[in-house]
């Protein structure tokens, strides 16, 4: 039920979400992105989109590389990790905040689990202010590495 919740709030939230945004879409679709080098990041962040029947969302493509970059998956809880593992990497919105509070009243269970992704973004160097569309030529594991992705 929690679950289901939130899932509705995240729906809900994501016109106005992306009204707010200012980056300009990328105008790839997963075909584009499967082009690139097998080991580079955009065809990694083609992969993933590929194995979860996503397409790419314009302005919220850095998010589905956040997520092709920690390995961390999409489900509702996976998202909050995400968000708090952004948290400790500097990354601040109010979407992050949002999420972050909802997830902790929802899950305060998970709060041990969610602090450990904090940690784990502040660990890495900051990179989610990175132009991933620059990058995406760029083979993956390198990245990960030069960011202290682990």
């Amino acid at each position: 039920m929690r679950a289901m919740i939130l899932e509705k709030l995240y729906e809900i939230s994501l016109k106005p979400y992306r009204l707010f945004k200012k980056n300009e879409a990328w105008k790839l679709n997963v075909t584009d992105l499967l082009r690139y080098p097998e080991h580079s990041l955009g065809y990694a962040l083609g992969r993933f989109l590929l194995n979860n029947l996503f397409d790419l969302q314009g302005k919220s493509e850095n998010h589905d590389v956040f997520h092709v970059l920690t390995g961390i998956g999409v489900t509702i809880l996976e998202e909050i990790e995400m968000q708090f593992y952004l948290m400790g990497n500097g990354k601040r919105s109010f979407y992050l905040f949002s999420v972050i509070f909802l997830g902790s009243v929802f899950y305060p269970e998970k709060m041990k689990f969610f602090v450990r992704h904090y940690y784990q973004g502040k660990n890495a160097l900051p990179f989610y202010q990175l132009d991933f569309y620059k990058l995406l030529d760029q083979p993956i594991e390198r990245l990960k590495n030069t960011l202290s992705i682990h």
